[in-house]
């Protein structure tokens, strides 16, 4: 019997069962995450630093490098001003068609990226809905910089305000409406209430955005044409030399997705730390 006061223990496993589910998680862990990572770092280097720089030197490689970057700076910021204020408008506010928002903003988490892509292309492209205009006004959205943006944003646009929307209604409105009966204005109230609010559940939601729009490959591949030099992001680069069994220079661009994807842990688990910290140790 427990004695009074006590409680049970929530799981009453055996020590040895405990053991073999942790060996277990690890040895998963260690097959399709650790080795895989080895593997990449281990190609990349083959041949010796000389052919790892000069694989990342190469032009279609700094093109493909500029161009990553490029989206991932229009991207972002984008999500992150739809994310603001998405959040804003779902948790403090109570309005007919709010259910239909929240859903439509999960959408492109249950579309495969490939299907988003092809539907710009049925948009935009030579022989879409909108392409005899675009051509007649000599706009090219599909296989050029636009569509790739266009793309990189929709497969991006949930992760920001995924990541406030839970966080803004646990936080509630009774800070905002203080600061308002004291006279605040609303962009006060927001840069100096509620923006240091959510400041560690923003750059969470920013983080993982970012990761994912640097290394989407299916929308983008659609709509990019694949064009050397021009229109070919850091993942697509990889998928071609890998295709032209340049696989020194493939594996040496793709350590550098492995190492964002690594610096994205790190960082993500000190943002969940902080939030933990902030917040009595509940994720967003």
């Amino acid at each position: 019997m427990t004695k009074p006061g006590t409680h049970p223990a929530a799981t009453t496993e055996a020590p040895a069962v405990r053991l073999a589910l942790t060996g277990l998680a690890l040895c998963y862990l260690g097959l399709f995450l650790a080795l895989p990572l080895a593997v990449v770092f281990r190609e990349a280097l083959g041949q010796g630093t000389a052919a790892f720089v000069a694989a990342l030197a190469a032009p279609d490689a700094l093109a493909a490098m500029r161009l990553t970057l490029l989206v991932a700076a229009i991207a972002v910021p984008a999500n992150l001003l739809f994310g603001l204020a998405a959040s804003w408008l779902i948790a403090k506010f109570a309005f007919p068609g709010k259910r239909l928002l929240v859903t439509l903003i999960d959408l492109p988490f249950s579309v495969s990226p490939v299907i988003s892509g092809l539907v710009y292309v049925l948009l935009f492209g030579a022989q879409g809905v909108l392409g005899p205009w675009l051509i007649a006004h000599d706009v090219q959205i599909v296989f050029a910089l636009p569509g790739i943006v266009l793309a990189t944003i929709f497969v991006t646009f949930p992760f920001v305000a995924r990541e406030l929307v839970p966080l803004m209604e646990r936080q509630g409105t009774g800070d905002e409406e203080a600061a308002l009966s004291l006279g605040a204005g609303g962009w006060q109230v927001f840069r100096r209430v509620t923006l240091p609010n959510i400041r560690w559940g923003l750059l969470y939601g920013v983080l993982l955005c970012n990761a994912r729009a640097m290394g989407e490959f299916g929308a983008v591949s659609v709509v990019s044409g694949h064009i050397r030099g021009l229109t070919n992001t850091m993942p697509l680069h990889v998928e071609i030399l890998y295709n032209d069994y340049n696989f020194v220079a493939a594996f040496a661009v793709a350590s550098l997705l492995a190492g964002l994807a690594l610096v994205t842990l790190v960082l993500k688990a000190v943002l969940e730390w902080r939030l933990g910290g902030d917040h009595g140790g509940t994720e967003p």
